[in-house]
């Protein structure tokens, strides 16, 4: 097939989450699987230059409030995806993909109307006719919308159909209607059937709407959104009637950037024959490393996460400090202030059982997965999570809030024949996290708990049977 992806960030070339981890190893599956993949991009400043060098560039027109500006494409070929790089220098040449210094970029809604627009003048410009255009999240929504807006007729885009993903649900991209007509839409998509959305303009929504099927990135998470206000956010009864092109797919991980016997990050490499022994090691560097007690008597809890209201960690706190003379905590995470003071504070109070590391730091995280016992995701909700698929795979058990893609791939009894694999509480409630961590601190060392390390080392979270679901979905799309 010929397949076009739109996405605003993929590894390894602009990141500030999971998003950009699942369409760079997914682009790189389909491009290996033989499809003809074409991966467009900002040009952001976070963009090296180098690594486009080689790569051919010409100038396109692309539409946008009334009238044309011109806008660059770079372009390189990589695992057998070629990339192409939107750049417009005026609205991606600055700091932070999204925003800087906690605060939104505030023409978000006007770089993202261009790149969405560029996307496919681009296509044609390079003659890439695709079968199929996966979308992915807000930034990309009008993407799906332009399609049938506004190339329904363009002999280029004839058979072309739009799946659109939805990785988190709590981001919008909603801003005020004036957007609306900026982006090129007129009153016709200013309806609760189009675009409109509580008084403002919702890019999400458009790709909602107009997309011809709809996935998000786990089972459980497909049924959420339709069932929970917490989690449709609004948009449940959209959902509800397009439940029929909505499909749960979950994410798979990228195998050989998590792969523990050939991890360049750890102080000592190992696979599943070897990884009590290759733990342990990992763990004392680490305790070495940041002055943390050598112990290995006690488990030691690892996170790596955003720091906001999502993942739940303000909740954790009150369960992790009164038992840090049982465990140990090592954390990786940047984001909201008053969470980064209150771990940083923690850290201060418990020097020797405690690290926070605040500032993004990719090796340190591979660091953390193999030398953590334990690994915390108390989320309050997780469409997919990668964290607890990444920690399995490098032997340390998940202790994880029952929700979205936490409760597709963590289990704390067995079920449909797949074995007890980490610990489960619901979502919210400091008390359950508690209650769990008790449980899991109390099954450290034992048989119970070997068991469960096995597991999570022999689970497949590979993207091969998620690939071939959205193979199968683009192929139904595109017979319609």
């Amino acid at each position: 097939m010929k397949i076009l992806v739109a996405a605003s960030e993929a590894v390894p070339f602009c990141k500030t989450g999971g998003l950009a981890d699942v369409v760079g190893a997914l682009t790189h599956r389909l491009g290996g699987l033989g499809h003809d993949v074409c991966l467009f991009l900002p040009k952001y400043r976070a963009v090296r230059a180098a690594s486009l060098e080689g790569g051919m560039a010409k100038t396109i027109k692309v539409p946008i409030s009334g009238g044309f500006v011109d806008v660059g494409l770079s372009f390189l070929h990589r695992r057998g995806v070629s990339v192409y790089f939107v750049d417009y220098p005026l609205y991606f040449d600055r700091e932070g993909l999204y925003g800087n210094a906690g605060k939104d970029h505030e023409d978000n809604d006007r770089r993202f109307a261009l790149f969405s627009r560029a996307v496919l003048e681009g296509a044609k410009a390079v003659g890439f006719k695709p079968d199929v255009i996966h979308a992915h999240d807000w930034q990309t929504g009008l993407v799906a919308a332009h399609l049938k807006r506004h190339y329904q007729d363009d002999p280029h885009f004839a058979g072309t159909r739009c799946v659109f993903t939805i990785h988190n649900m709590a981001y919008q991209g909603n801003f005020p209607r004036a957007a609306l007509e900026a982006a090129g839409f007129g009153t016709a998509d200013w309806s609760a059937d189009g675009l409109e959305y509580y008084g403002q303009v919702s890019y999400l929504k458009a790709g909602l709407v107009h997309a011809d099927k709809l996935t998000t990135v786990s089972e459980a998470y497909a049924r959420e959104i339709q069932e929970s206000p917490d989690r449709g956010f609004g948009f449940e009864g959209l959902l509800q009637r397009r439940s029929g092109d909505l499909h749960g797919i979950l994410n798979g991980i990228d195998l050989e950037a998590w792969d523990p016997s050939r991890d360049a990050a750890l102080k000592r490499r190992y696979g599943p024959d070897d990884a009590v022994a290759g733990k342990a090691a990992c763990k004392e560097a680490l305790q070495r490393e940041f002055g943390l007690e050598i112990r290995g008597d006690r488990p030691l809890i690892g996170v790596v996460s955003r720091l906001d209201y999502q993942k739940g960690l303000d909740i954790a706190l009150a369960a992790l400090e009164p038992r840090l003379d049982r465990c140990q905590l090592v954390m990786l995470g940047t984001g909201d202030p008053s969470l980064t003071e209150m771990y940083a504070a923690l850290e201060r109070r418990h020097a020797g059982s405690v690290h926070f590391h605040r500032s993004f730091d990719e090796p340190f995280a591979h660091r953390i997965y193999a030398a953590a016992d334990l690994f915390l995701m108390p989320s309050r909700f997780e469409p997919c999570g990668l964290g607890q698929m990444i920690a399995m795979r490098y032997g340390a058990v998940p202790l994880a809030s029952k929700t979205g893609g936490l409760s597709d791939t963590v289990l704390e009894e067995p079920r449909e024949g797949r074995p007890a694999n980490g610990f489960l509480c619901a979502p919210g409630s400091g008390e359950e996290l508690a209650e769990a961590l008790d449980r899991a601190l109390a099954a450290y060392g034992t048989p119970a708990w070997d068991a469960r390390v096995r597991a999570g080392l022999a689970a497949d979270f590979s993207w091969d049977r998620s690939v071939e679901r959205y193979l199968a979905l683009f192929r139904e799309a595109a017979a319609k």
